[in-house]
């Protein structure tokens, strides 16, 4: 069993420092407190979180590494009017499935110096799984288990999240019971909170996860209309 003693108070200070000095040189300068105070802990975190999760989903892949379930800190600033060189919040994924890491659903974990956001679910799905999905949600079996599954998340007071375009799209009913659903271009459950260093202790792998299992549905019904 993997012990986690909680992220230090100073990793909000280094997000906070860095949301302040969004340079290259900042970064360089407070390298190794990143390695220390986020990295580290982040590497324990995902460890301890992913031993909970396989209670709900026992194929969930929880790898403490850089472009697994560590998001890079440096952003992707080639089509970005914004040229910050690096994100300002933590982000960790937690995946299940055979497809690539970020085309599976999961569970997200969000943290900056003010805010810690969950979610779970796709946040905007590939190209190759928006048809699958939209045939899903008319589909006689998986369609009225969506309504079913959004109402339960919605009823235990999270937002369900991914609605986007406007219109239908061709070949879908627009009168179809569901037909809100075939708006979305991803499908997740959010809750947000705002964080304390109270919060950083261990015990925020068992509050994190009590969100995760009840958004989990989300997730079930993904896995089950999309493979």
């Amino acid at each position: 069993m993997v012990s986690f003693q909680g992220f230090p108070g100073e990793l909000l200070r280094f997000l906070e420092g860095l949301k302040k000095n969004n340079t290259r040189e900042w970064f360089q300068d407070h390298k190794k407190d990143y390695e220390i105070y986020v990295k580290g802990p982040s590497e324990e975190f995902v460890m301890a979180m992913g031993e909970k999760l396989r209670a709900i989903a026992p194929k969930v892949h929880a790898i403490p590494k850089v472009n697994q379930s560590l998001f890079r800190l440096n952003r992707d600033t080639r089509f970005s009017n914004d040229k910050s060189p690096y994100k300002t919040n933590l982000g960790l994924w937690f995946w299940e499935g055979d497809r690539k890491r970020m085309e599976c659903p999961g569970f997200y974990f969000h943290l900056d110096s003010k805010n810690l956001m969950l979610g779970v679910g796709l946040h905007i799905f590939p190209k190759e799984l928006l048809g699958p999905y939209r045939d899903a949600v008319v589909d006689k079996k998986h369609g009225p288990a969506l309504k079913k599954t959004v109402n339960k998340v919605n009823k235990l007071g999270y937002s369900v999240v991914g609605k986007h375009y406007k219109r239908v799209p061709a070949g879908y009913d627009e009168f179809h019971q569901n037909a809100e659903f075939l708006l979305y271009n991803g499908l997740a459950a959010m809750h947000q909170s705002e964080v304390s260093e109270a919060l950083l202790s261990n015990r925020i792998v068992e509050y994190a996860f009590s969100h995760f299992k009840k958004m989990s549905p989300i997730h079930t019904w993904l896995k089950a209309a999309l493979g």
